[in-house]
């Protein structure tokens, strides 16, 4: 059997930043018992869970994965976290943008940082056209950033703004 990638997990990190972090947009860092399943969780495992503007988590919970369902929240409409129970759905050109708003999201969390977070998502298994998340992250994700932008989610400078996703405005399929 082989050993699970050496991530960084919740229990390494400021959780008490994470959950201010988290409450800037809304949610609620809930914290689950070893060993119990995380509700809301559409990987099962240790993988973080939504169920509306509930997060929740283990202490083994790899960082990344509950940064990146707390960006699933962020860029949904508000229609879909209404109904918010696992599945967070959305585009493909979403689920970039996702991406892109996790690492953003991972700069403002002391001991975490972009770096962590590129080598962690590599580590997981994230896939990208260019063979790594800092790749893509700094020469192919124009098209996230400018979603991100567009739903008010960055400013023009690329720096969250801490607004939540308000409309379904119109973007391409897929």
């Amino acid at each position: 059997m082989t050993a699970a990638p050496a991530v960084l997990l919740l229990n390494g990190t400021d959780r008490v930043a994470l959950a201010l972090l988290l409450g800037r947009y809304g949610m609620h860092l809930t914290l689950v018992a070893p060993g119990e399943g995380i509700p809301g969780s559409y990987w099962g495992h240790s993988e973080a869970g939504l169920e509306g503007e509930r997060l929740y988590a283990r202490l083994d919970t790899p960082v990344h994965s509950v940064l990146h369902e707390a960006s699933h929240y962020i860029c949904m409409t508000a229609e879909r976290r209404a109904g918010l129970d696992r599945d967070a759905g959305g585009s493909d050109l979403e689920e970039s943008a996702v991406c892109y708003l996790q690492v953003l999201l991972a700069g403002q969390l002391p001991g975490v940082g972009r770096e962590r977070m590129f080598c962690d998502m590599d580590q997981w298994g994230y896939s990208f056209r260019l063979g790594s998340t800092r790749a893509w992250f700094a020469q192919d994700a124009t098209d996230a950033r400018d979603w991100l932008w567009r739903h008010g989610l960055i400013d023009a400078a690329g720096r969250v703004t801490g607004a939540v996703r308000n409309s379904a405005s119109a973007e391409p399929a897929g």
